[in-house]
């Protein structure tokens, strides 16, 4: 038997498959004891805007009657994980003659970035998030899908993200100045299924099919409020609201994903079937992540897509929205 178990390891060794590896991600979230204990067969990777926060200190509180950490600001990182610059998991592309941001980078484009934050071929993803507001997680999960996008499908997401990490008492350390080792890791296919353009999203408008999804804030919604690259308030003509603030729920000061039961019931409270096609939006593709994971992860759908550019895309080309208030 146990010759047989080495002819494996030396098989599998040869083909430079290492049956460690071999484990699978118990699904799309993964929680701060899962990651403790099986964190040297996975590759951390910690994505956020606020690159700054990497090295300043996190800031903590006791709540007094409880005893309990309540997570203020978070500084450092998980020890042993990669970093990657949110601004680097999108791009600036000629889009119809125009320079159009917020988009999902090319194949030649990702494989640099990632390689160059230290990412391999040989392990399974695990993705954390800042983790102190939903704006933080939904970073995590554009990551996510832009994987998913190019055929990458061992990967998660740390449910409560570094904050998460903190309130389950571990630690955060400054992270290092030295350059990882250069990566390897390569795309592995194209999932041009996981992405809507406009004239998909104009169709869905017109006929409610597949439904679309925003995935921005109450305010924006209803038009009380909007960003500067948007041209316009209001929404897309019969899209229903998912807005981030009902997406997560905060825990001493970490934000933790829903259950599935509870997802579902959410759906049902804003008039989204869960199960049917779909499409998510926001203002430029970053908080409709949040939706597309909620239905396409979590709640099993396998016919939810992304608007790429979202509003930001939309409003350049001159298309509508409608206002409620």
């Amino acid at each position: 038997m146990r010759s047989i178990s080495k002819l494996l390891i030396a098989a599998f060794t040869a083909l430079g498959v290492s049956l460690v590896f071999a484990q699978q991600l118990p699904g799309p979230i993964v929680t701060a004891d899962w990651l403790a204990a099986n964190q040297a067969q996975v590759q951390l990777v910690d994505v956020r805007s606020d690159t700054k926060s990497y090295s300043r200190q996190s800031v903590t509180s006791v709540e007094k009657k409880t005893g309990k950490v309540q997570v203020e600001e978070v500084g450092g990182v998980i020890p042993g994980a990669l970093l990657v610059d949110y601004a680097l998991v999108r791009s600036e592309k000629l889009f119809d003659g125009q320079k159009t941001k917020y988009l999902i980078p090319d194949r030649e484009e990702l494989e640099s970035r990632l390689r160059a934050a230290g990412l391999r071929s040989d392990k399974p993803i695990v993705i954390a998030a800042l983790g102190l507001d939903p704006s933080d997680v939904v970073e995590a999960l554009r990551l996510y899908w832009t994987l998913k996008v190019f055929g990458e499908d061992r990967v998660a997401v740390l449910d409560g993200g570094s904050a998460g990490w903190l309130v389950s008492g571990r630690v955060l350390q400054p992270a290092g100045v030295a350059p990882p080792a250069p990566g390897n890791w390569a795309t592995k296919g194209y999932r041009a299924t996981l992405i809507a353009g406009s004239a998909d999203v104009e169709q869905a408008s017109k006929s409610s099919r597949p439904q679309l999804i925003d995935g921005r804030e109450s305010a924006a919604f209803y038009g009380l409020a909007k960003r500067s690259y948007v041209n316009q308030y209001g929404h897309i003509a019969n899209a229903k609201s998912l807005p981030p603030e009902l997406m997560f729920r905060s825990v001493q000061g970490a934000q933790y994903f829903l259950t599935r039961a509870q997802y579902q019931t959410l759906a049902k409270l804003l008039g989204v079937d869960a199960t049917a096609p779909a499409i998510s939006y926001c203002n430029s593709g970053n908080l409709a992540s949040g939706a597309w994971f909620v239905f396409s992860e979590l709640l099993g759908n396998a016919n939810v897509r992304l608007y790429d550019g979202s509003l930001y895309l939309w409003s350049r080309e001159g298309r509508p929205l409608v206002g409620v208030l």
